[in-house]
């Protein structure tokens, strides 16, 4: 973190901004600025370089040919991957999710390479897609609560021995692999299929990107009202029989 400023990176809006991704973002800033801490947010175009000094990068989902596009120009940048070399922290959704991984299929239905930020990798899933609401258990490791979100998802991504599970569905898909994962993680680079805004659906996990950013075990409680009823409207709706 800069010393004025937490900088926020909103990776291509033009390209991976699917069902309002782009509240990860909004929610990042305001649970900063409710501690009092500056915030920077730098939205990215696709036709613009990654700055390597960002503290927080955010990738939204897209479809597959913008999802091909954001992969192709990630890669020839490579200004995330030198980011994440200096320490950035990354949460990246559904598309962006499978282009931080190793391998994914794009819209030509061709094996393309992703930025390898994550020991994972995504094929087609045969079966019926991985849409709805999803109620998972978050990594003890990372000490949050339940999370909820939304998926809608064609994908199977797996998930190597250089990755841990982001979480563990109790209700959802998650990962399309039948093991019950949900995502992944190491280090200071998540990966998640859920939609939802998920930061909004679940701010704590806001809350450990700043505190990742800040290098702090704790930061001051905020209002959480809201958050929470949100959060209850939308476990109760994935609760109830389909």
């Amino acid at each position: 973190m800069s010393e004025s400023s937490l900088r926020v990176v909103w990776v291509y809006p033009d390209l991976l901004s699917t069902y309002g991704d782009q509240g990860n973002a909004l929610v990042t800033a305001r649970r900063a600025q409710q501690r009092g801490l500056k915030v920077t947010r730098i939205d990215v175009r696709s036709d613009q370089r990654i700055p390597t000094s960002g503290d927080i990068y955010l990738i939204g989902g897209g479809e597959d040919r913008p999802q091909r596009l954001a992969a192709e120009r990630l890669q020839r940048d490579g200004g995330l991957q030198r980011a994440v070399d200096n320490g950035a922290i990354v949460f990246a959704v559904c598309a962006g999710y499978q282009i931080i991984g190793h391998e994914f299929v794009n819209d030509l239905g061709e094996r393309q390479s992703g930025l390898g930020l994550l020991d994972v990798v995504t094929v087609r899933g045969e079966g019926p897609r991985c849409v709805g609401d999803v109620l998972a258990d978050i990594d003890d490791r990372l000490g949050l609560p339940q999370l909820t979100g939304f998926e809608n998802h064609q994908g199977v991504t797996r998930l190597g021995q250089g990755v841990r599970p982001f979480a563990r569905v109790r209700i959802g898909r998650g990962n399309g692999t039948g093991d019950g994962t949900e995502g992944a993680w190491r280090d200071t680079v998540i990966g998640t299929y859920m939609h939802g805004p998920v930061l909004a659906r679940n701010p704590q996990v806001a809350d450990l990107l700043l505190k990742l950013a800040l290098d702090v075990n704790a930061l001051p409680p905020v209002d959480d009202r809201w958050y929470e009823a949100l959060r209850a409207e939308r476990i109760a709706a994935a609760r109830q029989p389909a």
